[in-house]
Parts: C-alpha cells; sequence; structure tokens
C-alpha cells in the first residue's frame, strides 16, 4: 500500500491531534490521503484523526466516493509512523488484539469530540 498526502500548509492531522492551534473545525474539509490497496484500486480518504495508543500511534481514515462523501460510515484504522526524513508511513495493523486497542481508543477519541460538540467547546 502507498499513501500520499495532499494538505494544505499544516500537517497532515486533524484538529484533534494537531498542535497548531490554526482554530480549524472538525466540519471544515479534512485533509486527504490517496491508498492504493493490494489490487492497486485507489481510495481517497478523509485523515480523521492521529492518535496514540501505548508507545505507537494510529491513524483512522474516512473513504471518499467520487463525490467526496462517505454514506456507509465506515473507518480505515492503520498504524501510523514516520520515516527518519519525517515522510508519513501507514501499516496494517495485522495482530487482532492491537487491532481491538486501536479500535477501543478511536471510539474515546469520537466520544470525547462527541461531549465537546455538545458542551459547545471549540475543536483543536
Amino acid at each position: 500500500m502507498s499513501e500520499d498526502f495532499n494538505t494544505a500548509g499544516c500537517s497532515p492531522s486533524d484538529c484533534a491531534s494537531c498542535q497548531s492551534n490554526c482554530s480549524s473545525r472538525m466540519d471544515q474539509e479534512h485533509h486527504t490521503i490517496t491508498l492504493t490497496l493490494d489490487d492497486d484500486t485507489q481510495v481517497e480518504c478523509a485523515i480523521l484523526t492521529i492518535y496514540p495508543v501505548e508507545d505507537k500511534e494510529y491513524i483512522a481514515l474516512l473513504p471518499l466516493d467520487e463525490n467526496g462523501q462517505n454514506h456507509d460510515g465506515e473507518v480505515y484504522l492503520y498504524a501510523f509512523s514516520r520515516t527518519e526524513a519525517g515522510d508519513p508511513m501507514l501499516a496494517n495493523i495485522e495482530d487482532d488484539e492491537e487491532y481491538s486497542k486501536a479500535a477501543e481508543a478511536f471510539e474515546i477519541v469520537l466520544e470525547n469530540a462527541r461531549k465537546a460538540e455538545e458542551a459547545g467547546e471549540p475543536l483543536e
């Protein structure tokens, strides 16, 4: 799988993990990544968040159709790291226990975002 980050002047993460305080909001346009799957199919995905679990980082991606929409709510989770040069790298999560931990942590990220939105707090 290969990936290309398409960003507009900031780090390839969303407001939940970004430290730039750019006042972006989750409901504005997301940064995207183009995944090339094992069958050479390319899928454009919105980057929802990059988040830590124990000593690793994970990325949550929302696959988009040709109109930039997601209708089924499916989310892709990958292990996230950077090369020595700082380039982003994604890897499949092969271990079921590791995937469960990453998925549980993502649910917590979502719940915290929902609570913040309900409380009228700005997303940072």
